[in-house]
């Protein structure tokens, strides 16, 4: 079976950057840190105190105060980010259409905080003090099922649950939806928002996360030879993706092109990856097979670039393994340096930076990389933003487990 074309058509963004794509993408252009002091418990006790919190959230701006009460932040965060995708998108469908649009998303914990909460009642208060809404707000698929709700889509309603690789598994099996002629069109991303004393003390406790709280801008520095960990954030990214005609027959906007997917399992350890990388280098080969084209065709890669002494070394010596000499060619960002680590939520992120940076032909910065590892000797982009020309780009998401995702795309000429 021959398979469909599929694009980019609209994008929506909550980050600690900003609200909404054009303050996210300026703030990463400019290398702006979204990392300070936690603010939303008290952190006191703990040995970590920075977090990448998003700023400036205002639930009413997409839904009622009714309807947000009912719904945690990692929902009101995806459902906003899909509003946001679907209103730069301009897509309507018909009532005969609806079946023909999924939603596929991403999640790593869902609804930790509000966990938290209920066990603190259930414990205080009695189990008859538990809301009857409790379990719909911390299921990992409410994202998708309230932005199934919210447009009327009756194709597939999924939600990948594989860590820190969730985005990219929703983007990539959406993108594998519309290939097949399963669906013509989708919303499809990320969501996350954890940063809550179980959330963060678990974390800390498995010494995942930077303790640099003297200088939280600073504490995110993947390929660093200083890099001390991972700085926990939060947010949403989502994409429509889209059949190529179903796009142009309603004259869309066409921001990129998905071309292939990979996926893998490294089989190995639950939170480290092999020293050669081996399973994330499975899936760029897959991916860059997948989109018919050769490891020297790549221009620049979204790296996973998650900040910890493990993870910058070994995606290192991955990307070293397929592209070979053309490693030192490509144009690397980790964004994580700004955005800090979104778990479930960076690959749906990710995805739509990916995507702007072939829009825009510009390559994000990788900041606070000052010393790098020796280990890390190829282009990360340092410091600051790289206007070039690039046709084919990659997002690498890896996540605890041993699970490896990679999204290939490509700039769209029509």
């Amino acid at each position: 079976m021959e398979k469909r074309r599929v694009v980019v058509t609209g994008l929506g963004l909550v980050t600690p950057l900003g609200v909404g794509v054009q303050a996210t993408w300026d703030g990463l252009l400019a290398g702006r840190s979204g990392i300070g002091l936690i603010t939303r418990f008290d952190c006191d006790d703990f040995a970590v105190k920075i977090a990448a919190e998003v700023k400036g959230f205002q639930p009413e701006d997409y839904f009622s105060a009714k309807e947000a009460k009912h719904l945690d932040l990692f929902v009101q965060y995806g459902l906003a980010a899909a509003i946001m995708a679907m209103r730069d998108s301009g897509l309507t469908l018909a009532p005969d259409k609806l079946e023909r649009a999924g939603v596929i998303t991403g999640c790593g914990l869902g609804g930790l905080p509000i966990i938290e909460k209920y066990h603190k009642v259930c414990l205080e208060r009695g189990p008859k003090k538990i809301t009857p809404f409790f379990i719909p707000m911390v299921i990992p698929n409410m994202p998708s099922g309230h932005i199934s709700m919210q447009f009327g889509f009756t194709g597939p309603n999924l939600t990948l649950t594989t860590a820190c690789a969730a985005g990219t598994h929703a983007v990539g099996e959406a993108y594998r939806h519309i290939c097949y002629g399963m669906i013509d069109v989708a919303i499809s991303g990320g969501s996350e928002a954890v940063i809550s004393a179980l959330g963060v003390g678990g974390f800390s406790a498995m010494k995942a996360l930077s303790t640099r709280n003297d200088a939280p801008t600073e504490a995110s520095r993947p390929f660093d030879r200083d890099r001390d960990g991972f700085v926990i954030g939060e947010g949403s990214g989502m994409l429509i993706l889209e059949e190529l005609q179903h796009a142009k027959a309603r004259g869309a906007r066409i921001y990129a092109e998905v071309i292939g997917y990979g996926l893998s399992s490294d089989a190995y350890h639950i939170a480290a990856p092999p020293e050669n990388g081996a399973g994330a280098a499975r899936a760029m080969r897959m991916a860059v097979a997948d989109a018919g084209v050769n490891p020297q065709d790549v221009d620049y890669i979204n790296a996973h670039g998650t900040s910890t002494p493990l993870n910058d070394r070994c995606e290192t010596a991955a990307m070293k393994s397929v592209f070979g000499e053309h490693a030192k060619k490509l144009a690397i960002s980790s964004t994580k340096s700004m955005t800090g680590h979104m778990l479930g939520a960076a690959g749906g992120i990710e995805s739509v930076f990916t995507t702007l940076s072939l829009y825009h032909q510009v390559a994000p910065p990788t900041i606070n990389l000052r010393n790098p590892d020796a280990a890390c000797d190829l282009d990360y982009v340092a410091g600051a933003a790289r206007d070039m020309k690039m046709n084919i780009a990659i997002s690498n998401s890896f996540g605890f487990g041993g699970t490896n995702a990679v999204v290939a795309l490509r700039r769209f000429d029509g």
